[in-house]
């Protein structure tokens, strides 16, 4: 008798942008997204300009971003990413917000100190864009 086939399950590989200045702080988002089982590929950008590059070469699937930015802000990071594909998840993780400070409305917010909300967020964000098509 032969052995059933072993069934594998087929998990996305997600093309991941981390928009943020600090590698410290884009490899602990990487490391968090990987540590809750996500299978993923990230690449950095720093600048408006490298995110520009990124989003044309890199093709990504949804955006994490800092808030603060230098020479370049959040905003101005989920603009990029809107104008290139409306529907693309785009979370903002920062490392605190200012009394009063309201940042760009994005798909999600978190504190540095959450990253474990960030895949499960990210998850659930990229699986309703893919549930469009």
């Amino acid at each position: 008798m032969a052995a059933p086939a072993s069934r594998a399950v087929h998990r996305p590989v997600w093309r991941v942008l981390l928009v943020d200045d600090s590698q410290d702080d884009a490899e602990l988002a990487e490391w968090a997204l990987r540590k809750a089982g996500l299978e993923v590929e990230c690449r950095r950008a720093c600048t408006a300009a490298e995110m520009v590059r990124a989003l044309a070469e890199f093709a990504p699937q949804g955006v994490v971003s800092d808030v603060n930015l230098p020479g370049f802000s959040g905003a101005q990071a989920l603009a990029l990413a809107r104008a290139h594909d409306a529907a693309m998840p785009f979370v903002f993780v920062t490392g605190g917000l200012a009394p009063g400070e309201r940042p760009p409305q994005a798909d999600g917010l978190l504190l540095k100190d959450d990253l474990d909300a960030l895949a499960p967020l990210l998850a659930r964000l990229m699986a309703g864009v893919e549930g469009r098509g």
